[in-house]
């Protein structure tokens, strides 16, 4: 695996339970994105996707295997160094935004810093905001954006801090179309304009579209991949793992 990329996981395996209710959700699956790619991650229900999101981002921990962000080895990490690493190193995009109602959302994109005890960089922070299109929200609260300018705000939040991969877990999945192709536009100009790594689950082969490379999976393991995809190869791939779980 590449030294040098984002996050890398090697031979990850999950199981959940023992004995007769014991699940596979992971069964060695090795993976590297380079810094700059977006990457979106699909397969069937069950197929262990955001078993693996949740891995790399060390929200979960493998039965065996390795996950690496940047140099950094999950494997072992105390829980109090694995949460300033999340803190400073990953950003997470939610499909139900998870903003404080009672925050601004400028206070909402800079409480990351604020958790981590660091002053914001007044030029990263007008690029990011200049980005999202939110100069004219950062003083209204959660309840008075729509849907779509919450995402926004959860976007900048994630990329306040210049992480090393954003992970985003079905980001569009509470939003009307209009609203998810303009969170995915915004995903995809942080990799273009920012040199941001993103990292994506998702069902949608639309969705899927705007990433430079889909990797599938099916009981747990990576099965296919695709480069610079269209909704239309997509959408193939993903009936037939459907037709073959079927």
């Amino acid at each position: 695996m590449d030294n040098t990329a984002a996050v890398t996981a090697t031979e990850l395996t999950k199981v959940y339970g023992t004995g007769n209710t014991r699940v596979s959700a992971l069964r060695g699956v090795s993976l590297a994105v380079p810094h700059g790619q977006f990457v979106a991650i699909m397969g069937p229900s069950g197929s262990g996707k955001s078993t693996l999101l949740h891995c790399l981002a060390g929200l979960d921990k493998a039965s065996s295997g390795r996950v690496r962000i940047g140099t950094a080895e999950l494997d072992g990490l105390a829980d109090g160094r694995l949460t300033r690493l999340r803190r400073e190193a990953v950003g997470f995009v939610f499909q139900s935004f998870n903003l404080l109602p009672t925050l601004s959302a400028a206070e909402n994109i800079l409480l990351p810093l604020r958790l981590a005890g660091r002053r914001p960089d007044g030029d990263w922070l007008d690029r990011v905001i200049d980005l999202l299109g939110l100069a004219d929200r950062m003083h209204h609260r959660p309840n008075q954006l729509s849907g779509g300018q919450q995402q926004r705000v959860a976007v900048a939040r994630a990329l306040i801090t210049r992480p090393s991969v954003v992970f985003a877990d079905e980001p569009t999945g509470n939003l009307d179309s209009r609203s998810g192709a303009e969170v995915l536009s915004l995903l995809r100009a942080s990799v273009r304009e920012l040199g941001q790594t993103v990292v994506m689950v998702t069902h949608d082969p639309r969705a899927a579209s705007y990433a430079d490379r889909v990797v599938f999976l099916a009981d747990g393991r990576i099965v296919d991949e695709v480069t610079d995809p269209t909704p239309e190869v997509v959408l193939d791939r993903v009936g037939r793992l459907e037709a073959r779980a079927a």
